[in-house]
């Protein structure tokens, strides 16, 4: 089998696209952007492997006419992309960054002039440094001026903008960010995750209402998703898997479609919610136009007593595994379209917004080999046609990532995409997964 194959069982208004992220590629050094808490971050002892950062990254923000090339290239019709806070309010909350807007002028006319669909997310984990110095997402006054920022972007851009997500995976902004501390502020703190965690979907939800009211019409969430298998067969293996769920993906999914958070997590977090929360419910829960899951991988869910707070670990099992160390488990992005779509939302078409895995390449006469990578994605669209079949709305899938890029905590060590950067030179080398994609894409 081969990509190529796969996409024959998919709908011919089907979209597929590929997908990046702003301080990922772009380069935070060029063009005016302001410095965000992940510049500060990068910049603690043992971080960030080898101390990297983002500030040169891919070079997208001088390279983006050969990257959109890329992209049509390579057959796809979509383009999921984020927009960065700090490029076009990089000093103050009023202070526009012309270089920054001219930059996504360019981007999104490019886009358009090549017939690529615009998806565009707001927030990519790039914070401004001055909201971080302030508390960042523990502050309630962050999701206020993310709305702010919502409606900059409205007003400079939404006309041209097919889709918007206000935040990117919001479990990896509070709980991975302020309970484990893998990513930036770095914080392992309960009283911060619990806040964080209400303050991001306060967020979520005051930036949809801003657009909603701006008069676009299709604006959606963007939840990653890692699928929860318990050790053993114990009880209390199983109490604490559905505790992992309900932090990971349920906190998530409970407020936006049902304006509730799950009570077991409620019960973890206890007096360290913000004060009133109850009453920002109807906001998160604001009206949504299609929902979007970001997914790669499982966790085994093993209950652990020196835990303080949590009771459990998550560890690896004995699947194949990626260069990031992850399973390969589609099937537990079949669980998860088929709960969004039968107890959360059901009328809303479902977008697979990331899905991808890191390899070990290396450029080699020219060529990149990749073979692993095209089976991680053919196994995966074969577990989106089987729920197709079923009648779960799925409308469009996402490849991560068109480019290597800065992987956060792992520096520029994991390599996602389907094209190699060499960060020295900033060649771009498109590997055999890109070509098999362009295959498959162009005979549709």
């Amino acid at each position: 089998m081969s990509i190529s194959a796969e996409l024959r069982s998919f709908p011919s208004d089907f979209t597929f696209g590929v997908a990046t992220a702003s301080y990922q590629i772009e380069g935070s050094s060029f063009g005016g952007c302001g410095p965000s808490h992940w510049d500060d971050f990068a910049k603690v002892p043992g971080a960030v492997f080898g101390g990297h950062d983002g500030s040169v990254a891919c070079d997208h923000y001088h390279l983006f006419e050969q990257d959109l090339d890329l992209i049509k290239e390579g057959g796809f019709d979509a383009y999921r992309f984020s927009f960065s806070w700090p490029r076009l309010l990089p000093e103050t909350n009023q202070q526009v960054n012309s270089e920054g807007v001219d930059f996504y002028d360019r981007l999104i006319d490019g886009m358009l002039a090549l017939g690529l669909r615009p998806f565009a997310t707001l927030y990519h984990w790039d914070l401004p440094r001055r909201h971080a110095l302030k508390g960042g997402w523990q502050n309630r006054d962050t999701a206020h001026y993310m709305a702010d920022y919502a409606d900059l972007i409205m007003r400079h851009f939404g006309d041209r903008l097919e889709t918007i997500a206000p935040v990117n995976e919001p479990w990896c902004v509070s709980f991975l960010s302020h309970y484990w501390g893998h990513h930036a502020p770095g914080l392992r703190d309960l009283d911060a995750t619990a806040k964080s965690m209400h303050n991001i979907q306060l967020a979520h939800g005051l930036s949809i209402q801003v657009m909603r009211e701006a008069g676009h019409k299709n604006l959606g969430c963007v939840l990653n998703k890692e699928y929860g298998v318990p050790v053993d067969d114990s009880q209390v293996a199983a109490e604490k898997t559905h505790l992992f769920d309900g932090i990971y993906s349920r906190w998530f999914e409970e407020s936006i479609f049902k304006g509730r958070y799950p009570e077991e997590v409620l019960a973890l977090f206890g007096d360290h919610m913000p004060e009133g929360w109850q009453d920002d419910m109807a906001i998160i829960a604001s009206p949504l136009d299609w929902t979007g899951v970001n997914y790669y991988t499982r966790s085994v869910i093993a209950p652990d007593s020196s835990e303080p707070h949590l009771g459990f670990k998550c560890l690896r099992g004995d699947l194949p595994k990626t260069d990031m160390g992850w399973e390969i488990e589609p099937e537990g992005l079949g669980f998860f379209l088929r709960r969004l779509a039968n107890d959360y939302c059901p009328d809303l078409p479902i977008y697979i917004t990331e899905n991808g895995m890191a390899n070990a390449d290396r450029v080699g006469d020219g060529a990149v080999p990749d073979g692993a990578r095209i089976a991680y994605f053919e196994r995966h669209l074969a577990e989106i046609a089987k729920v197709i079949d079923e009648g779960v709305p799925v409308k469009g899938y996402f490849a991560w990532s068109l480019l290597d890029n800065y992987e956060w905590a792992f520096g520029y060590d994991k390599r996602f995409g389907l094209v190699h950067v060499d960060y020295d030179s900033q060649i771009r080398t498109p590997k055999q997964s890109y070509f098999d994609w362009q295959s498959g894409l162009m005979s549709r």
